[in-house]
């Protein structure tokens, strides 16, 4: 990628009708980059909060339906105290900062995961905050915070079970029933995975709803991630062709 390219320049190039309706971004590279600039690790984390304000405003600008972030993970309990404490406060500080923006440019913010090991007042903000948003009819952004790919499908065959058990649901367990009984429940399948820092996996991230997704991996730390970097990405899955197991 060229860094004399502005993002601008690349807009009118994205075909419109071969546009993904859901990205979904692995958020990888914060710690990384930390250390790179040889500065603390929750520096990474402010900085990347800059990347994803970056990300979702020229994702609402090209016209993208759904946009999933991976901000954190149930294996993310097992840093330390220190970090994680951090890492949630900046998450509810960076949602409340932003929800009156978010509002006013049309988005609608859903945060996807499980409430277990979260202070129950610490869900109850989250939700009473991200309903606000909930008349928009722009971009869909959920926030994957306390997710699990393995966690969902479990909940979702209990959540199955317990309609079964209740009389709610009678009939065969298709994979509709499952899509729609997870967290993602109504939304469509991710059509492209975007994971940054030259990783090359999908770390128990969204591993249902991605089972057709093309892949797409970047070198960059997520924190200098780009809008045209993201526009890059969109170009090169729109010259791909999507076999969907056919030839």
């Amino acid at each position: 990628m060229k860094e004399n390219i502005d993002y601008k320049d690349l807009i009118p190039k994205i075909e419109k009708t071969k546009m993904p309706l859901h990205i979904a971004i692995i958020l990888d590279g914060n710690g990384r980059w930390a250390k790179k600039h040889k500065t603390k690790r929750v520096n990474g984390h402010r900085e990347g909060v800059k990347a994803v304000r970056r990300i979702v405003e020229i994702a609402g600008e090209v016209g993208l339906e759904y946009l999933t972030l991976y901000a954190f993970s149930t294996e993310n309990w097992g840093r330390s105290k220190t970090e994680v404490s951090y890492l949630l406060k900046l998450i509810m500080d960076s949602l409340i900062k932003e929800i009156d923006e978010l509002i006013k440019n049309n988005v609608k913010i859903k945060f996807i995961g499980t409430q277990e090991k979260l202070d129950a007042d610490y869900n109850k903000q989250v939700m009473e905050t991200c309903r606000k948003s909930w008349n928009n009819t722009g971009l869909h952004l959920n926030i994957a915070m306390n997710y699990g790919g393995r966690k969902e499908i479990i909940d979702s065959f209990k959540a199955i079970t317990a309609d079964i058990q209740s009389g709610k649901f009678q009939g065969e367990i298709t994979e509709q029933v499952v899509s729609d009984h997870l967290y993602t429940a109504g939304m469509p399948d991710v059509d492209l995975v975007i994971r940054t820092s030259g990783e090359e996996r999908l770390s128990n991230y969204l591993i249902w709803q991605s089972a057709y997704a093309e892949l797409w991996f970047t070198k960059t730390l997520w924190p200098d991630f780009t809008a045209e970097e993201f526009i890059q990405a969109i170009l090169d899955y729109q010259q791909r062709r999507r076999r969907f197991g056919a030839r």
